[in-house]
């Protein structure tokens, strides 16, 4: 059975991941999983509406293609997921200069 949510992974560190997880094209949300020795938490922040079902087969996913290959369940103690629902208002870099300026100079460097 094929998947219906896939995750590309944005950050990696010892005690934690960050996903992105769309539904084909389209982009769903953000998750980020934090490993605490036996307890696995989650914070899963969708973009998209959801319904109970597809929240639950995509933990189920979650557990199964991330988590479970961090920390079997029967090695842990807990999976512990908090479900929120949002967008993305801004981006914010600490690199120099602002954000508008990174755009038009890809602008400039495309029309060369």
């Amino acid at each position: 059975m094929e998947s219906r949510f896939k995750f590309t992974r944005l950050v990696r560190t010892p005690s934690s991941e960050i996903y992105l997880f769309w539904d084909g094209s389209r982009r769903m949300g953000q998750i980020d999983l934090h490993f605490a020795q036996d307890t696995i938490h989650a914070t899963i922040l969708c973009e998209a509406e959801l319904s109970v079902g597809e929240e639950e087969e995509l933990l189920a996913q979650i557990d199964d293609d991330i988590v479970s290959s961090y920390l079997p369940r029967f090695e842990r103690e807990d999976f512990v997921a908090h479900v929120f629902r949002g967008e993305e208002v801004t981006r914010y870099t600490d690199c120099s200069g602002p954000l508008d300026d990174l755009d038009e100079e890809d602008d400039e460097g495309r029309e060369e």
